[in-house]
Protein backbone atom coordinates (compact mmCIF):
# COMPACT_ATOMS: atom_id res chain seq x y z
CA UNK A 1 0.00 0.00 0.00
CA UNK A 2 1.37 2.91 -0.99
CA UNK A 3 1.94 5.41 2.31
CA UNK A 4 -0.37 8.21 0.94
CA UNK A 5 -3.16 6.03 0.62
CA UNK A 6 -6.02 5.22 2.65
CA UNK A 7 -8.85 3.13 3.11
CA UNK A 8 -12.27 4.42 4.15
CA UNK A 9 -13.84 2.78 7.12
CA UNK A 10 -17.30 2.16 5.16
CA UNK A 11 -18.82 2.12 2.15
CA UNK A 12 -20.46 5.42 1.06
CA UNK A 13 -23.57 5.51 -0.48
CA UNK A 14 -23.51 8.36 -3.15
CA UNK A 15 -25.39 8.44 -6.27
CA UNK A 16 -23.53 8.62 -9.40
CA UNK A 17 -20.03 7.54 -8.35
CA UNK A 18 -18.65 4.14 -7.49
CA UNK A 19 -17.16 2.97 -4.35
CA UNK A 20 -14.11 3.28 -6.52
CA UNK A 21 -14.21 6.40 -7.74
CA UNK A 22 -14.96 7.78 -4.07
CA UNK A 23 -11.85 6.62 -2.95
CA UNK A 24 -9.57 7.70 -5.49
CA UNK A 25 -11.17 11.14 -4.68
CA UNK A 26 -11.06 11.27 -1.44
CA UNK A 27 -7.14 9.68 -1.80
CA UNK A 28 -6.43 12.33 -4.42
CA UNK A 29 -7.71 15.15 -1.85
CA UNK A 30 -5.83 13.69 0.96
CA UNK A 31 -2.48 14.21 -0.54
CA UNK A 32 -3.38 17.65 -1.87
CA UNK A 33 -3.85 18.10 1.85
CA UNK A 34 -0.79 16.89 2.49
CA UNK A 35 1.15 18.83 -0.51
CA UNK A 36 -0.25 22.07 1.05
CA UNK A 37 0.89 21.11 4.93
CA UNK A 38 4.58 20.08 3.39
CA UNK A 39 4.55 23.51 1.46
CA UNK A 40 3.99 25.76 4.41
CA UNK A 41 6.82 23.67 6.55
CA UNK A 42 5.40 20.25 7.48
CA UNK A 43 7.52 18.46 5.53
CA UNK A 44 6.71 15.01 6.45
CA UNK A 45 2.88 14.67 6.03
CA UNK A 46 1.19 11.75 4.05
CA UNK A 47 -1.86 11.65 2.61
CA UNK A 48 -2.52 8.61 5.07
CA UNK A 49 -1.99 10.59 7.78
CA UNK A 50 -4.18 13.35 6.54
CA UNK A 51 -7.27 10.70 6.06
CA UNK A 52 -6.74 8.79 9.51
CA UNK A 53 -6.84 12.39 11.41
CA UNK A 54 -10.06 13.38 9.20
CA UNK A 55 -11.54 9.61 9.87
CA UNK A 56 -10.95 9.05 13.25
CA UNK A 57 -13.86 11.20 14.48
CA UNK A 58 -15.66 9.29 12.05
CA UNK A 59 -14.96 5.47 13.93
CA UNK A 60 -17.28 7.02 16.42
CA UNK A 61 -20.10 9.01 14.08
CA UNK A 62 -20.26 6.45 11.48
CA UNK A 63 -18.74 7.93 8.12
CA UNK A 64 -20.41 10.92 7.01
CA UNK A 65 -21.64 12.21 3.09
CA UNK A 66 -19.02 12.60 0.68
CA UNK A 67 -19.69 16.20 0.77
CA UNK A 68 -19.06 16.87 4.82
CA UNK A 69 -15.67 14.32 4.29
CA UNK A 70 -14.81 17.00 1.19
CA UNK A 71 -15.51 19.67 3.73
CA UNK A 72 -13.59 17.85 6.97
CA UNK A 73 -10.37 17.51 4.54
CA UNK A 74 -10.12 20.72 2.51
CA UNK A 75 -10.77 22.31 6.28
CA UNK A 76 -8.18 21.07 8.00
CA UNK A 77 -5.89 23.26 10.03
CA UNK A 78 -2.34 22.25 10.55
CA UNK A 79 -2.61 23.07 14.16
CA UNK A 80 -5.79 20.69 14.80
CA UNK A 81 -3.74 18.05 12.45
CA UNK A 82 -0.69 18.70 15.14
CA UNK A 83 -2.82 17.93 17.91
CA UNK A 84 -3.93 14.75 16.71
CA UNK A 85 -0.35 13.28 15.51
CA UNK A 86 0.62 14.40 19.23
CA UNK A 87 -2.41 13.03 20.66
CA UNK A 88 -1.68 10.01 18.59
CA UNK A 89 1.45 9.42 19.78
CA UNK A 90 0.50 9.46 23.84
CA UNK A 91 -2.17 7.13 22.46
CA UNK A 92 0.53 4.88 20.95
CA UNK A 93 2.81 5.39 24.07
CA UNK A 94 0.40 4.57 26.55
CA UNK A 95 -0.75 1.09 24.69
CA UNK A 96 3.02 -0.02 25.44
CA UNK A 97 3.42 0.46 29.01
Amino acid sequence: MDEDAYEPTEQMDEPGLSEEELNETIEQLCRSKAEEFRMIGYEHVTGKEIWDCVSDKYAKMGTPRIHQIVNDILSLKATSFMNWMTMSIYRQDARFE
